[in-house]
């Protein structure tokens, strides 16, 4: 019996697709990405118990204190359960403070009241954790709201039960009320930029009264009576005495405004919930948004990581606005300090996201991102600048002014209802000044406005890319300046600036290379260098950053085959480098060189877009083999799901554009690229009422390349569709075969956009 039952049971997990998802929320798994570690990320996630876009996020912290990396999948203990608004462990955290339980004796130090635990006794989900504390012998269980939380602890029997509440160092304040059973406090911890009046207020209601109560700060206790307290490192232990299987509920809200913001965000939202009723409304939430897009015909684990995905990408930027007394919308500013009228966000980096995750958030969620474009305006008018990088306000990291990508994009897709014209103002003002920061405005903008490129000689660092960045931010400023209808010649300007990239274009090579100030290219010259005149990739990995005029690197390139053949050196060179530059080997090189693609650093944002470009040389079919290839290889929704960093939210939108069947190469043009989908059907259900329906009825691991395409009934043979046709409701059908049909897509007629072809049209 044994013998026959194995084999049917494998066979039928291999052949059986799932039919119809349910309920989405149950398929993610907010583990996919947390086993990386310093020196290699499968994701450099952690388990992220939040609302969608929601203000705070709640993690288990497995982590030291300070150290980004709070929660990894190899850890055998965890130090607490934490408040975070940490956007990636680079970037470290924000306003954060932790809560744990413990028996026995009153620990609160992070290594005396660790806990063994197990992922055999753990439950994660997107709107509920669970993990069993062996040392203390309790449950935790946690469920959010988008500015509060509840916690329920499910104690032993023990008259010296523990909750341990820590704001952590640099600064923290913390009150014991006991007549009220509550516990307020505020932390002042951040890691990025500087801030004047930063604090993360938070208060926490005990349901059960206190037997024990003492403040410590450090490693001491404080003095008996003292039941307030501020120092570098404050924090509170409250105790209890218990029977077996007692719950004990906490109710937690925080605020960036005021203690009083912070009573008033718990207040509207727990309100009298009780712990399920709060858990069932977290899950309604999930399951409402991810449920937009309903997938069917693949396997259960493609499911599975299609919705992992599609939630990673749901949580940044996070909220930064509050609703006060009034009902009105209130924010406060990092960038003075006040508490002032608006939207505000924080916590992404547009070098990432402005790829992939910003134009899905105009495709399937427009209304977050209308709040998105609001919010930066304040960011503009609060602090002179659009951020590049917030966490939670100017961050000085990475490279580019792609907020230019971010707005335009959001004016190109149709998001309307905001004062775009400040918006336009602050990508002029950012495209040609310097900001504080190297991060924002542009750092060596004298020279490329100039001399059309960023010299590598004169002590400007990732020189090359800078360049190419900045040369399709002009794009997207040209874009949205005709638009709005703007001067001819204001719009020219940047349309001729957008084009700098041929100066950087190397014949002899075929690729990008830094050039000198002199007009000369620097030599040496390593293609297969990392770093120095590139960011966190080589040459090959940015020769591609055209997106806008794909057709003038073609030309550049010798023509379409000498491009295609180029595209297929990606894959066929051997993984070597040089990392003489950083002096060792960085993740981002290690995790190209251990996936066998050769060249092809999916784990890093730059040429993530390239599989795409072969539709712009007449061979569709390779664009659709490689998608495929990446998507299998790749990515899976298990604690080592991804092949480098997530990235707020941009690595999965790869994923999930991908198995939609197309992306968005170049933002800031109403198009998007087409590859092949992953699955038999695809409902997306838009905001605006109308419904986009992609068919692959002939669907499968062999049946991966498109033999022909209609749309909306009619045959289609371009190699991209439009946002604004989607837009309008849309049934695409793709016959699906096992053959590349390589006279589909071949003419140039079917090609995407590009400046050079399309120009003004």
């Amino acid at each position: 019996m044994k013998k026959l039952f194995l084999p049917l049971l494998l066979l039928a997990g291999i052949n059986t697709f799932a039919q119809q998802v349910t309920d989405p929320a149950d398929l993610v798994n907010p583990l996919m990405g947390s086993q990386s570690k310093v020196d290699l990320s499968n994701g450099n996630t952690y388990p992220a118990i939040a609302l969608p876009w929601g203000m705070n996020t709640w993690s288990p912290q497995t982590g030291v204190m300070g150290d980004g990396w709070m929660y990894t999948y190899d850890a055998d203990k965890i130090r607490g359960f934490k408040q975070t608004h940490q956007p990636s462990p680079w970037m470290n955290d924000y306003g954060q403070f932790a809560i744990m339980a413990v028996t026995g004796k009153a620990k609160f130090t992070q290594d005396d009241r660790a806990s063994w635990f197990s992922h055999k006794a753990e439950i994660s989900k997107p709107y509920y954790y669970s993990v069993y504390l062996a040392d203390a012998d309790v449950t935790t269980e946690i469920t959010p709201t988008e500015r509060a939380a509840q916690f329920r602890f499910t104690f032993p029997k023990t008259d010296s039960s523990f909750i341990v509440v820590d704001p952590f160092n640099k600064g923290s304040y913390i009150k014991i009320l006991p007549k009220e059973q509550k516990i307020i406090g505020y932390t002042t911890r951040y890691s990025r930029g500087k801030y004047t009046n930063f604090k993360n207020y938070f208060v926490i209601y005990i349901d059960k009264p206190f037997t024990y109560k003492r403040t410590w700060h450090g490693k001491t206790f404080a003095g008996a009576d003292t039941l307030e307290l501020q120092n570098d490192h404050a924090g509170a232990i409250i105790g209890f005495k218990t029977i077996k299987g007692e719950q004990v509920h906490l109710r937690v809200a925080s605020s960036f405004i005021s203690a009083d913001q912070a009573e008033l965000n718990l207040q509207r939202e727990l309100g009298h919930d009780s712990f399920d009723v709060t858990k069932q409304k977290a899950h309604d939430t999930w399951t409402k948004t991810l449920s937009r897009i309903n997938v069917q015909g693949g396997t259960i684990d493609q499911m599975r990581t299609f919705y992992s995905c599609l939630y990673r990408m749901l949580f940044f930027p996070n909220k930064l606005y509050e609703v006060n007394a009034k009902n009105e919308i209130v924010h406060w500013s990092p960038y003075n300090g006040k508490t002032l009228p608006g939207y505000m966000f924080a916590g992404t980096g547009f070098w990432d996201t402005f790829r992939a995750l910003y134009p899905f958030l105009n495709l399937m969620y427009p209304s977050i991102n209308k709040e998105m474009q609001e919010g930066l305006i304040n960011d503009y008018k609060e602090g002179g600048w659009l951020p590049e990088w917030s966490s939670p306000g100017y961050s000085d990291i990475m490279v580019g002014n792609n907020s230019a990508s971010v707005v335009s994009d959001a004016y190109a897709k149709g998001l309307r209802g905001y004062d775009i014209n400040k918006l336009y103002e602050a990508l002029l003002h950012g495209a040609n000044n310097e900001g504080p920061i190297s991060a924002v405005g542009r750092y060596g903008v004298k020279y490329y406005n100039k001399l059309g490129y960023v010299p590598y000689d004169v002590k400007i660092d990732e020189n090359a890319a800078r360049t190419i960045e900045y040369a399709y931010d002009d794009f997207a400023i040209y874009q949205l300046g005709k638009a709005l209808h703007r001067p001819k010649e204001e719009t020219d300007l940047y349309k001729n600036r957008s084009l700098n990239y041929k100066n950087l274009f190397d014949p002899q090579t075929g690729l990008m290379r830094g050039k000198n100030k002199d007009g000369s290219f620097q030599t040496p010259f390593n293609p297969l260098k990392w770093g120095d005149a590139f960011t966190e990739g080589n040459s090959w990995h940015y020769s591609w950053g055209v997106m806008h005029d794909m057709n003038g690197l073609i030309k550049l390139m010798g023509g379409k085959q000498n491009f295609v053949n180029k595209l297929d050196s990606v894959f066929l060179l051997p993984p070597t480098f040089d990392d003489s530059y950083y002096g060792q080997v960085i993740h981002e090189i290690r995790e190209m060189q251990i996936m066998n693609m050769g060249q092809y650093a999916h784990g890093n944002q730059p040429i993530q877009h390239m599989i795409y470009l072969y539709n712009y040389a007449g061979q569709p079919w390779k664009t659709q083999y490689w998608a495929r290839e990446v998507m299998n290889r790749l990515y899976k929704a298990t604690p080592d799901g991804y092949c480098g960093d997530e990235d707020n939210g941009q690595t999965s939108a790869w994923y999930v554009f991908s198995a939609l069947g197309f992306y968005p190469v170049c933002p800031a043009v109403d198009q998007y690229v087409l590859g092949a989908p992953l699955f038999k059907k695809v409902t997306l259900k838009l905001e605006n009422g109308k419904t986009v329906v992609i068919n692959a009825p002939a669907n499968s691991a062999t049946n991966k390349y498109v033999n022909t395409m209609q749309y909306n009934g009619k045959p289609y043979d371009l190699n991209w569709v439009s946002h604004s046709g989607l837009m309008q409701g849309a049934t695409i059908n793709f016959n699906m075969t096992a053959q590349p049909n390589k006279s589909r897509g071949t003419k140039e007629t079917s090609f995407p956009y590009s400046l050079s072809v399309q120009g003004d049209k």
